[in-house]
């Protein structure tokens, strides 16, 4: 499933190493929601992590992600995975995004669960 949404860059993590090789990075986008805004939590893994070098704080950017959905020890969980973002004062063409939307998957142990 991929979805979009546009807001202003909030955070951006450092990158997160796992023991098992796994590799992730956090962007939060503050979107607007009628009178509140709500800060969305996206998550760039492996390669994709590398999309955020260039953001600033406070950039305006659309984002495409898609909703990834696991269980794990009967708990269900949900993740925002990014995959593209395009800068708004940029042109399309010059957007930052990934030549192909990969169905990554967690492998992560269960000492490696970073919740």
């Amino acid at each position: 499933m991929s979805y979009e949404l546009t807001g202003i860059v909030k955070v951006i993590s450092d990158p997160q190493m796992f023991s098992s090789g796994f590799s992730k990075r956090e962007l939060v986008v503050s979107v607007p929601d009628g009178n509140y805004t709500q800060d969305i939590s996206l998550e760039f893994i492996k390669d994709k992590a590398d999309l955020l070098n260039d953001l600033s704080l406070g950039e305006q950017v659309t984002v495409s992600f898609n909703i990834k959905g696991r269980e794990y020890n009967g708990r269900y969980f949900n993740n925002l995975q990014g995959w593209k973002i395009h800068r708004q004062n940029q042109s399309k063409d010059e957007s930052t995004s990934m030549n192909s939307m990969q169905q990554d998957t967690y492998p992560f142990d269960n000492d490696d669960i970073p919740f």
